[in-house]
């Protein structure tokens, strides 16, 4: 247990600093004859969009960390932290694409990962069907978020957007894992107060 809790510690001070590790490369885009050059605005709107991806990502160890923590499923754990191996691969294309961008993470980062980790760790005490349909239910909303980007990203901006297409493609897997494995519809009240949260954490994001 003390094993673990350090790997997890190790992690966590990562996402919050920015140093990831990367098993998959970032995704690239299409081949084109020219790639086209953004605008300084059109930078700027870009970095904030996915200085706001980079904040999901970090909340997204933060959560799944806390899940692994509290059961006691051998199999859970595994599906846990294989979710997290690739959303640590977002973690650091989002971070990579921020790099490329001349923009920065979120300077909130400790508080996200903190607010994270104790609904993580709540959703886990309520058991693993409910700590299963929690991360449905935070992929579920993560999938629309992202659709939401590609519709606002500058159509120029090809890197960025081949990054957000392959992360709507895991988060969707991981939603689904989550359902397969048993977890259970959340109350929708619940759904609710995750929806709004999400909205004060990626509104604050974009600039901050």
């Amino acid at each position: 247990m003390l094993d673990e809790l350090i790997t997890e510690l190790d992690r966590g001070l990562r996402s919050m600093t920015g140093v990831s590790r990367m098993n998959r490369p970032v995704p690239v885009p299409p081949v084109v004859a020219e790639i086209p050059e953004l605008s300084p605005a059109e930078r700027e709107h870009a970095a904030a969009l996915m200085r706001v991806n980079h904040v999901g990502e970090v909340c997204a160890q933060a959560l799944y960390q806390a899940q692994k923590l509290a059961t006691r499923s051998p199999a859970l754990k595994e599906t846990f932290e294989r979710a997290a191996r690739e959303e640590e691969d977002h973690l650091a294309w989002t971070a990579r694409r921020l790099e490329a961008l001349d923009s920065r993470p979120s300077l909130l980062n400790p508080l996200w990962y903190a607010g994270a980790l104790t609904l993580g760790l709540v959703a886990g005490r309520f058991g693993d069907r409910v700590s299963l349909g929690f991360m449905a239910e935070t992929e579920r909303q993560v999938e629309q978020h992202l659709d939401s980007h590609l519709e606002k990203l500058p159509e120029a901006d090809l890197e960025s957007r081949a990054i957000v297409e392959q992360m709507r493609t895991d988060e969707a897997a991981h939603g689904k894992a989550a359902i397969d494995a048993g977890g259970v519809e959340l109350p929708f009240p619940a759904r609710v107060l995750m929806r709004a949260a999400s909205k004060i954490m990626t509104r604050t994001a974009y600039y901050v």
